[in-house]
């Protein structure tokens, strides 16, 4: 195994000729994936790794200014898919993974057929002409929370980012996921995620762009989907689901994997 495989625990599983790779977003692994998974292998080749900083990878290995923008992530996602001599997949990333794939989809459109974007947002703070849902005030308060009580912080942000009380299995596992993050890490990675923008390579993005959204998250308001889908540089679809919280993929497993996999398995032309 080499080095890059065994820093980001890649996995590989089933065996298709066309591959998947499944991206992670923050505070979760690749776990986050379990419920999908085994509704691909049959058909496809599935790829999954961890994004550096989360619970599951060596805390040494990360790099604070290496991941300081986003594209540190993106540089590490192109090394994955040359480590593993992939020519081309279908990308499917869950919130700030997506733009990950989007950004390094402009150095290499050759790599990626399709990109699907699972609750995803260029910009969370609001702009002039833009809602990205929070003020920096807001964010303010999350990271000096963070900084103050990162275990308190984690119990009372799994139920407001999964949408569900603290008793339910998918915030008992984001809270999992969450509280295995290295705290000084974990405030770094939410502070770069929080205050990217991604708006202006929107329209360099020329991959067919799949843009699903939960009707109702607290990371990512619903009008986002359309903002991504006026402004990425190649077609691209949009479906809103009626699904509630930023991980719908883990919550809602039984309505959100069946469009998951639709959107992969149909291209937008068709």
């Amino acid at each position: 195994m080499g080095i890059v495989e065994a820093a980001h625990n890649i996995t590989a599983m089933g065996s298709g000729q066309q591959i998947i790779v499944l991206a992670h977003g923050f505070g979760t692994d690749q776990s986050v994936w379990k419920h999908l998974v085994p509704h691909l292998v049959v058909d496809y080749r599935v790829v999954m790794y961890d994004n550096m900083g989360a619970g599951t990878t060596n805390p040494e290995f990360f790099d604070f200014d290496r991941y300081s923008t986003l594209e540190g992530y993106a540089y590490d996602l192109l090394a994955i898919i040359e480590e593993l001599q992939i020519e081309s997949c279908i990308y499917v990333g869950h919130s700030v993974s997506a733009m990950i794939g989007a950004i390094a989809s402009i150095s290499r459109p050759d790599l990626f057929s399709k990109i699907v974007m699972v609750s995803s947002s260029p910009r969370y703070l609001n702009d002039v002409d833009y809602y990205g849902g929070f003020e920096q005030e807001d964010l303010d308060q999350l990271f000096n929370a963070m900084r103050s009580n990162y275990k308190a912080w984690c119990s009372g942000f799994a139920p407001l980012a999964v949408g569900g009380d603290m008793e339910s299995v998918a915030v008992q596992e984001f809270s999992r996921t969450l509280f295995n993050m290295r705290p000084d890490i974990a405030l770094s990675v939410a502070q770069v995620i929080f205050q990217s923008d991604v708006r202006h390579v929107l329209s360099l993005v020329t991959v067919p762009c799949h843009i699903i959204q939960s009707m109702k998250d607290l990371a990512v308001p619903v009008v986002i989907s359309e903002y991504l889908h006026r402004n990425l540089g190649g077609d691209s679809i949009v479906e809103v689901m009626q699904s509630d919280g930023h991980l719908p993929q883990l919550s809602s497993p039984d309505s959100v994997i069946p469009v998951l996999i639709r959107h992969i398995r149909h291209d937008i032309t068709q």
